[in-house]
């Protein structure tokens, strides 16, 4: 029997299981939990419409406000 060859994380260079590989991810679960840590985003319900991701504050500014302007 030949020993099966565990993936290695790309961030911190400890195996990790290979059906995360093939789940496509190329990191470790706690790396990937420390990346999804420092990512921000929002959810944001249009009227009359779906709900919209947002994850630059720039865009919430002035998102639902009916084509006006905004500062």
């Amino acid at each position: 029997m030949s020993k099966s060859i565990r993936p290695i994380c790309s961030d911190c260079g400890n195996p990790y299981s290979k059906k995360r590989l093939q789940a496509g991810y190329d990191i470790c679960m706690e790396c990937g939990e420390h990346q999804a840590l420092k990512v921000k985003h929002t959810i944001v319900p249009m009227h009359k419409s779906n709900y919209v991701v947002v994850s630059d504050k720039a865009d919430l500014k002035g998102i639902n406000n009916k084509g006006g302007f905004h500062r």
